[in-house]
């Protein structure tokens, strides 16, 4: 029994998934939740749910314990967990880390050169151009920066007029210094569509999704010529469509047609992600899966989240409207405006780039996102194939990072000033357009910085500085809101009699340990981040 927005209903809530696009550690995540009667979901809501009461997140299609719903598609929906009297311990922030790293096909950090790569990439150095727009979004002085970086600001300002070289030793610096300059860029999957010649529809929810089949709805469709769908939470997000069983009228035998394609939207890789990290398998596995079932790509978008705000949409779009851009495609076009957001798309299928405004795009649906703007590769059938063979290629070494930003600076370039007609008539374009017009300082460190980032995951070890640090930022204010409505005495009780775990015992006893080490010998606390890491193969 649930209520939904004060109406009592039948039905049972499912858990299916979560949606967002970009995962944080916060009080409150997005989930998608079904709403099941007599077997069947009937429908589904996106609903905001609290991580402290929700504990854990349940696996897909397992009963979630919420009272009610409240809200519309416009405002968004807010979810009220059931109370219970076991208690359960919230791991909800650890499986959120587990899951970014899943959802990300990369976290990135600058290189120390190019020198573990086996042919160097034609790509941009980072310019004076380059550095002067960091310093600006990053909000410090010349002064400032130059005290970070424990130089003079003389240096720094020979390096922004372009009297000195800014060398790959000053960039790993700038790096360590302003650590989140290295997680300002995250590249993911956003669609995935991907045929199968040799399964039917079941085929492929039992053994390439590998996701209870009683959570997707069976329908007839016309639709590319097939006559059956199966789909998730009977949303079209995640489904598959194939030919339904026929009746022989010679032979009355029932008859199966093989032939699927199944289809990953972009909400549907997030929701997914979540079953990817139930099976512990990556995309990496999930595409060599599909492979080994002839799986072959119709359609891939690859996603480059800009969550710094590096790039600004007013300037893209005037830079096209004052031909200030090369593209390798003569088709181009612009969309929206400055309240809504604007998108730009460049080429046509089978390849398309587009960047757009993520954060008005997701606000004008009710949701809220920490992707300031987006740049998306669309690429279907042969084109998309091509990412996944180089992807999979062990001679080339290349990461998809590698192959992304290859693609993005092969494909599009924007200037400061517009170029000139006989420019674009050259034999060698881009050498003429790059010797003689100077690149747009965002769009070229938004390449230059692809360019030389690597794929690689950095496993973050829990400490007590990292536990105290989400308390201080996410816990407190509903810690106070507790306190001052009279519920501070539950808040205590739960303190004094939760469990630790092995791992979490562990922690408290190592950090006694340190802590009486440092008094006795009067040592440093040394609050650096773990620097043990692994390339991702």
């Amino acid at each position: 029994m649930i209520t939904i927005n004060n109406e009592p209903t039948a039905y049972t809530p499912i858990f299916l998934g979560t949606t967002q696009h970009s995962l944080r550690l916060s009080l409150e995540i997005l989930i998608m939740v079904g709403m099941k009667l007599n077997d069947e979901i009937i429908e589904s809501y996106n609903v905001t749910v609290s991580a402290i009461e929700l504990g854990q997140l349940p696996n897909i299609g397992s009963q979630i314990a919420i009272d009610e719903i409240t809200g519309s598609e416009l405002s968004g929906f807010k979810a009220k967990i059931r109370q219970s009297d076991a208690k359960i311990q919230n791991t909800v922030s650890i499986e959120l880390e587990n899951l970014i790293e899943l959802k990300n096909v990369g976290q990135y950090q600058l290189l120390k050169g190019l020198k573990d790569m086996t042919q160097e990439l034609n790509v941009p150095e980072l310019s004076n151009n380059n550095l002067i727009l960091m310093r600006q979004l990053l909000g410090v002085t010349q002064q400032e920066l130059a005290a970070a970086m424990d130089m003079s600001r003389k240096t720094v300002n020979r390096f922004e007029i372009g009297e000195q070289k800014i060398s790959d030793k000053f960039i790993d610096k700038l790096l360590l210094v302003y650590p989140e300059l290295a997680e300002s860029i995250e590249v993911q999957f956003d669609w995935v569509s991907l045929t199968f010649p040799d399964l039917t529809s079941k085929q492929v929810i039992n053994d390439i999704l590998t996701i209870q089949p009683n959570l997707f709805l069976e329908r007839p469709t016309s639709q590319n010529f097939y006559t059956r769908e199966m789909v998730f939470a009977g949303e079209k997000n995640i489904y598959i469509q194939d030919f339904a069983p026929i009746k022989n009228p010679e032979t009355q035998a029932i008859e199966q047609k093989y032939g699927t394609t199944l289809y990953l939207t972009g909400k549907g890789t997030r929701l997914f992600e979540k079953a990817l990290l139930e099976q512990n398998i990556t995309w990496h596995d999930f595409f060599q899966k599909a492979r080994q079932y002839r799986g072959h790509l119709t359609r891939l978008d690859i996603a480059i989240n800009d969550k710094w705000g590096l790039l600004n949409m007013n300037d893209l779009v005037k830079a096209v409207q004052e031909k200030r851009f090369w593209s390798k495609s003569k088709s181009y076009a612009v969309h929206g405006n400055v309240d809504d957001g604007w998108t730009v798309n460049f080429g046509k299928s089978p390849f398309v780039i587009r960047a757009y405004d993520k954060r008005k795009e997701q606000a004008s649906k009710g949701f809220d996102t920490d992707i300031q703007n987006r740049v998306e590769l669309e690429l279907h059938q042969d084109k998309a194939e091509y990412v996944i063979d180089e992807w999979f290629n062990q001679d080339n070494k290349k990461t998809l990072t590698d192959i992304t930003f290859d693609i993005l600076y092969t494909y599009l370039w924007f200037t400061d000033k517009p170029i000139k007609e006989k420019l674009l008539k050259a034999d060698k374009v881009r050498d003429s357009i790059e010797a003689s017009v100077e690149p747009m300082a965002s769009w070229s460190l938004l390449t230059a910085l692809g360019h030389k980032m690597k794929f690689i995951r950095q496993p973050k070890e829990q400490s007590i500085e990292r536990i105290e640090k989400w308390v201080l930022e996410s816990v407190v204010p509903s810690l106070v809101v507790l306190k001052k409505t009279g519920h501070w005495a539950e808040v205590i009780e739960a303190m004094n009699s939760a469990e630790l775990s092995s791992e979490q015992q562990k922690l408290v006893k190592a950090t006694m340990i340190n802590a009486i080490t440092q008094a006795n010998q009067k040592l440093t606390i040394n609050f650096e981040k773990p620097k043990k890491r692994y390339q991702e193969s």
